[in-house]
């Protein structure tokens, strides 16, 4: 019987011990802002804070990613001016995103996002619905160099 009460205190202390390192790597979400009425997040730097933005875009309308592309593969872009229009051209979000990631809360309807990165810009028509969209703005090789 101890043997069983040892094994139970042992498997509680590994729980709790690995409970602990799990909560310790979950990085906390940069805080909402708003511009305009429009609520808004941005980061993403870092592992942690990355996969945090990941699945909280999940629960936003439009969820814009910035990356360059190098060689074989893709970094992620930081610092990126980025200007929402609505389809009449009125300017809705005018923001420089702080991170890889930029979370916004907008109306459903057909919107015109230019993202500038190290003076070059990428403009993507975007359509915002009842499910959330992701879009990615892929700069070529040498942006930002």
């Amino acid at each position: 019987m101890k043997t069983d009460l040892s094994h139970t205190a042992v498997a509680a202390a590994l729980g709790f011990a690995l409970l602990g390192i799990g909560l310790a790597q979950a990085a906390p979400l940069p805080p909402m802002q708003k511009a305009d009425g429009i609520a808004y997040m941005t980061g993403g730097i870092g592992e942690g804070q990355s996969s945090a933005l990941e699945n909280e875009g999940k629960h936003w309308p439009l969820m814009l990613e910035f990356a360059t592309r190098d060689h074989a593969k893709s970094d992620f872009a930081a610092n990126v001016k980025v200007m929402v229009k609505d389809a009449k051209g009125n300017t809705v979000l005018d923001t420089t995103s702080s991170g890889p990631f930029l979370l916004a809360r907008l109306d459903p309807g057909r919107y015109t996002v230019d993202a500038t990165f190290a003076g070059k810009m990428l403009q993507q028509k975007v359509e915002v619905g009842k499910a959330p969209t992701r879009h990615l703005f892929l700069w070529p090789q040498g942006t930002g160099e």
